[in-house]
């Protein structure tokens, strides 16, 4: 079995007296696609947070290889938040290659490794042009190229697909499995449930800031009598109105 990467244990995450995560337990096994799903407000934006070091449990243990996040620590990780942010004002190749540095690279690596991204998404003749002047579907492509630049050991993916259309979510969807087939720990947040079950080894639905399944994909489709994963994040999440923390 491969060892973990991302170990939870008992971790509760409080704000004053709300507590947005309970007593939560699970992990992430080094080298697999792990599903971080739920509905708004189900926790998933404070995992991820804490993950990264921005929050720290109220209890519990929350580490990675072995210890708390901490940006100097020998983990590479790259993270492609839901809001996308970057510097449109810059040229393309300027930002890529600028964040490429940040993470270690020298200048013609990040360069060569940007360049190499570009033509991957048959965006190479843009690497001149200024970000604002591409589209949003474009911009999130270069979003993606600044997160998996260094070919990080482990990728947090938040809404990776958001507004592409079919033939560019193919695209990206296969440039995360290339990505993974290299040993990457990928986890993968997305309300689609069709790229779910293509990608994730095991997934973890949050409701309330707890478990509501915990397991491979095809062992929580048998606990639900083989229903589907839209049919069960329907049946788990129908009755909640949250709003995201």
């Amino acid at each position: 079995m491969k060892s973990d990467i991302i170990t939870i244990k008992d971790v509760t995450i409080s704000f004053g007296n709300s507590v947005i995560i309970d007593d939560l337990s699970f992990d992430i096994r080094r080298g697999e696609t792990f599903g971080l799903l739920g509905s708004n407000g189900s926790g998933k934006t404070t995992i991820i947070r804490a993950l990264l070091g921005i929050y720290r449990p109220t209890n519990g243990t929350l580490l990675i290889e072995g210890k708390p996040y901490h940006v100097n620590q020998g983990v590479k990780l790259g993270y492609l938040p839901e809001e996308r942010g970057l510097y449109k004002k810059e040229k393309v190749i300027d930002v890529m290659t600028y964040f490429g540095q940040l993470k270690g690279l020298s200048y013609r690596e990040s360069f060569d490794a940007s360049m190499k991204f570009l033509a991957r998404v048959q965006l190479e003749d843009k690497a001149t042009a200024r970000l604002d002047k591409l589209s949003g579907g474009q911009q999130q492509k270069i979003q993606l190229g600044v997160t998996i630049i260094g070919d990080p050991q482990l990728l947090i993916l938040d809404e990776p697909t958001k507004g592409f259309d079919p033939i560019n979510r193919r695209l990206l969807m296969s440039i995360i499995e290339e990505h993974q087939a290299k040993g990457a720990t990928v986890i993968f947040v997305t309300h689609q449930m069709e790229e779910v079950e293509r990608l994730c080894d095991r997934i973890i639905l949050l409701k309330g800031g707890k478990a509501a399944a915990y397991g491979t994909v095809a062992a929580v489709r048998k606990q639900h009598g083989g229903a589907s994963l839209d049919d069960i994040f329907v049946s788990i999440y129908s009755d909640e109105e949250e709003s995201d923390v």
